[in-house]
């Protein structure tokens, strides 16, 4: 990975971002409030690689990698004065990020990729402070960074494509997966993250179950699928009918809260019903069917093995 990368806010979120582009290959450049703490968060970043190293959590010479790759900048004006790639990783506050941004365009070559890590704040709000804003986007990495696959890319409506491409190619070099989703509130991740969590809180409400016993059924259940499996993918495989007669179901005391969604109720009108009919939402081929189920079979078999052997949770009350 043969390019210039700058992290404007080298905490947390920051620091694992650069880790994670420095070790693919990239020169990362942190830069912070000012350069002592950009220099201590390095120095940190590089001891947590030790210590990754040691747990295997990282590969033998990462920390060689990164002490390579990573620096800590005396400014912001100098970190990004040769960046191909600047992401934005500074707290949760648009007037702060806009301050930011606009400081970042100002100092960075005109070419240059900008994104934010931003997950929750609109894209379009931001670009205002960005000059040539269609280099501008979101790209948002889930904590910890150095761990989870996935990445948001969010373009907002000026965002040029080749900036897209761009993005995702050099998110994807590092090993990560990318998904391209609208500049709407809670753009995807969190909206699905809430509104789980929403109906958690709802039914703790409502005295059906205890905090401990709904985390429990989360992750031993449904959840147990969710490593291998989306929700469109689990309801094709469960059947688009099923779907339908549950939310029919989930109506007699909660008719609003589980109105059918209508892209549902129009697949199964059109005999759409997952796997079952060779149709769905995903379309699954009838001749990869077999292949599907035993690779679903071997997948929950290998994820009980892991769990296992790693045992529960420090947060659980058996451990």
């Amino acid at each position: 990975m043969d390019i210039n990368v700058a992290i404007i806010g080298s905490g947390y979120m920051g620091g694992g971002i650069g880790q994670v582009l420095a070790l693919a290959g990239a020169r990362v450049a942190l830069a912070d409030a000012d350069a002592a703490t950009a220099q201590a968060n390095l120095e940190r970043l590089l001891t947590e690689s030790r210590q990754f190293e040691e747990q295997g959590l990282f590969p033998t010479g990462a920390t060689e990698t990164l002490t390579r790759n990573l620096s800590a900048a005396e400014s912001l004006e100098q970190a990004v004065a040769e960046a191909d790639f600047i992401e934005e990783a500074v707290p949760e506050k648009l007037e702060l990020k806009r301050s930011i941004l606009a400081q970042i365009s100002a100092a960075a070559r005109p070419e240059a990729i900008i994104g934010s890590n931003t997950s929750t704040i609109s894209i379009a709000d931001m670009a205002v402070a960005v000059e040539h804003p269609e280099r501008f986007l979101g790209v948002h990495f889930s904590n910890p960074s150095p761990f989870i696959p996935g990445v948001e890319i969010i373009p907002h409506a000026g965002t040029s494509e080749q900036t897209v491409a761009a993005a995702r190619r050099y998110v994807e070099e590092t090993g990560k997966e990318t998904a391209v989703v609208k500049d709407v509130t809670g753009f995807v991740l969190n909206r699905l993250q809430y509104a789980l969590f929403h109906e958690a809180t709802q039914l703790v409400e409502e005295g059906v179950a205890a905090p401990e016993d709904i985390d429990t059924l989360v992750r031993t259940t449904f959840g147990f699928r969710l490593p291998f499996f989306g929700p469109f993918a689990i309801a094709d495989m469960a059947g688009l009918d099923v779907y339908n007669f549950c939310y029919q179901s989930l109506q007699t005391d909660f008719p609003e809260r589980f109105a059918t969604p209508k892209i549902l109720s129009e697949k199964v009108e059109a005999g759409q019903l997952g796997t079952k009919s060779g149709g769905g939402f995903l379309d699954v081929p009838a001749e990869q069917l077999a292949e599907l189920i035993a690779y679903r079979n071997k997948a929950y078999v290998k994820m009980g093995q892991v769990l296992k052997e790693l045992g529960p949770a420090p947060l659980d009350s058996d451990a």
